[in-house]
């Protein structure tokens, strides 16, 4: 089987942690590494909802995607002093929004909110799906303290999944999971997948960035990254298994 640069498989992830319990402020926290990518995920709970979801009886799971000034090789200017928020911060927080709330019962978290803070600390591709992923943690945590605290039921199950995320790519001809920026750059086709843990499909964002890709090559891309996330899936469970001991 091919090897890369780093001596993976070529499906292999990369060396995946994720460590709970960074903030002491915040009802669930998390770093989560995929390689030298690092994406620490805060969870805010806070009683109450957005206007239009008032007198409905649900609850809303929001998300906030940032990069640190310095995660990249080059400093970058953080947006808040730019006075615009990018394109591409907008649609990642929209993403790992709807990523969680896909595996989220709105009903039984009662007229609350939760909103998830990633902020990349260190960047070396794939940080989105490592936010998702991290997201997930910290929203569980989220939950688990709530109902301890019985802000909502304690027969109430918020979450009716997990869910996490991996890229995948055509590299020279050959499918492989979880990119780093070395290989994501000269990806012939890119692609980022979203799955609960049972492997069923929440988003799949494909795209061909030299020429286009076949259904055997989607499809060797989809295997790839379903045995990615059900490994992402058990570091999950044992992160928060581990927080619990």
């Amino acid at each position: 089987m091919s090897t890369r640069a780093d001596n993976r498989s070529v499906d292999q992830l990369r060396n995946v942690t994720i460590e709970t319990g960074w903030s002491a402020h915040a009802e669930g926290s998390a770093v989560v590494s995929f390689g030298n990518t690092k994406v620490l995920c805060t969870a805010s709970f806070t009683e109450g909802v957005p206007r239009w979801l008032k007198g409905k009886n649900r609850g809303w799971v929001t998300a906030e995607y940032a990069m640190l000034p310095r995660a990249t090789g080059e400093r970058s200017s953080r947006e808040s002093v730019r006075g615009k928020v990018s394109g591409r911060t907008q649609e990642i927080s929209r993403l790992v929004g709807r990523a969680l709330r896909a595996v989220v019962d709105t009903k039984a978290l009662g007229e609350n909110t939760i909103v998830i803070d990633c902020d990349v600390i260190q960047a070396d591709g794939g940080t989105r799906t490592a936010a998702i992923t991290g997201a997930w943690v910290a929203l569980a945590q989220a939950i688990e303290w709530a109902r301890g605290q019985r802000i909502i039921r304690s027969s109430a199950k918020p979450l009716t999944g997990s869910v996490a995320a991996v890229s995948v790519g055509i590299i020279d001809g050959t499918a492989m999971l979880d990119l780093p920026y070395e290989e994501d750059v000269r990806a012939e086709t890119d692609m980022n997948v979203v799955t609960t843990g049972e492997g069923d499909f929440i988003e799949i964002q494909g795209t061909a960035e030299e020429q286009p890709f076949n259904r055997a090559e989607l499809d060797a891309l989809l295997d790839l990254a379903v045995a990615g996330t059900a490994q992402l899936t058990d570091i999950q469970q044992a992160a928060l298994t581990a927080a619990t001991e």
